[in-house]
């Protein structure tokens, strides 16, 4: 501007001088109005949600029909101050990390394994988890004072009821998994037991990503007084898991809705042929 100031060029010879455009030197940035709606939506969902990120934040507003890009959704994040703070994790050793191959369908493989909590008066809380390595459904978490190797094998028969029993089941050598009692339940079934190798956690990564949730989502955001509570809340965290909550590996689809889309295009596929 000091050359329109201190001299007679007009605007047009000024920016023709100087090889600026008339409306970049006119322009002044604007925030969107609906800037402050966003924020107000972006906070109340981080309020409730204290353990997600921005980028699944983000797909939870486009869900709500806010028409707003990831980037515009990380500033107001920023501003915000609702960046998680990351738990510290325990060191260990440093393992290499082996693919596991992801199965074509539901029901191919699930993986389960048990996650360890206690009660606000120490006492201690079993979940045994159970996850769809497919559809990344929660197909059910148990919740008991202790679980036996014949109650893993009542938990998996109701589960098969209402979508069929897997073709394989991936779990670690916990006695509750390597027993008699699963091992003649997977003869009667046709199921496979895949057992990982000990201490080899990462050769069963499915079921340890969504504990990892669990935990970080769950456990950890809520203070147990009693079995009964534990059970009603553990139970509304799967609910909203499976179909609520973005997952990244499936483009921030819900698990229900990947695994709805994923039936919706195989009867699909079978009707054309």
């Amino acid at each position: 501007m000091t050359m329109l100031e201190e001299t007679d060029v007009s605007q047009r010879r000024a920016c023709l001088l100087v090889g600026l455009s008339r409306s970049t030197l006119s322009y002044s940035p604007k925030r969107p109005e609906m800037d402050s709606d966003i924020k107000q939506r972006l906070t109340e969902l981080a309020q409730e949600r204290r353990r997600f990120g921005y980028r699944r934040l983000h797909a939870m507003l486009r869900r709500e029909g806010f028409e707003v890009n990831h980037k515009r959704v990380d500033r107001l994040y920023s501003e915000s101050g609702l960046a998680v703070k990351r738990r510290k994790k325990r060191k260990g050793v440093a393992v290499d990390r082996q693919p596991l191959e992801l199965p074509d369908s539901p029901n191919e493989t699930w993986s389960m394994d048990f996650v360890m909590d206690s009660l606000s008066d120490g006492r201690r809380l079993k979940t045994l988890t159970i996850v769809d390595d497919f559809t990344k459904e929660s197909l059910d978490i148990a919740v008991a004072r202790s679980i036996t190797g014949e109650h893993v094998t009542r938990i998996l028969d109701s589960i098969a009821q209402f979508r069929g029993y897997p073709s394989a089941i991936r779990t670690d050598q916990g006695p509750e998994f390597t027993g008699n009692a699963l091992d003649q339940w997977a003869y009667q079934h046709s199921v496979q037991l895949k057992l990982i190798q000990p201490g080899k956690p990462v050769q069963n990564a499915y079921i340890e990503s969504f504990n990892g949730k669990f935990r970080d989502e769950c456990l950890n955001e809520h203070w147990f007084t009693s079995l009964h509570q534990a059970r009603e809340i553990i139970a509304e965290w799967r609910k909203d898991y499976n179909e609520n909550r973005p997952h990244s590996s499936l483009d921030y689809k819900t698990p229900s809705e990947f695994a709805s889309q994923f039936r919706w295009t195989k009867r699909t596929k079978r009707s054309i042929n």
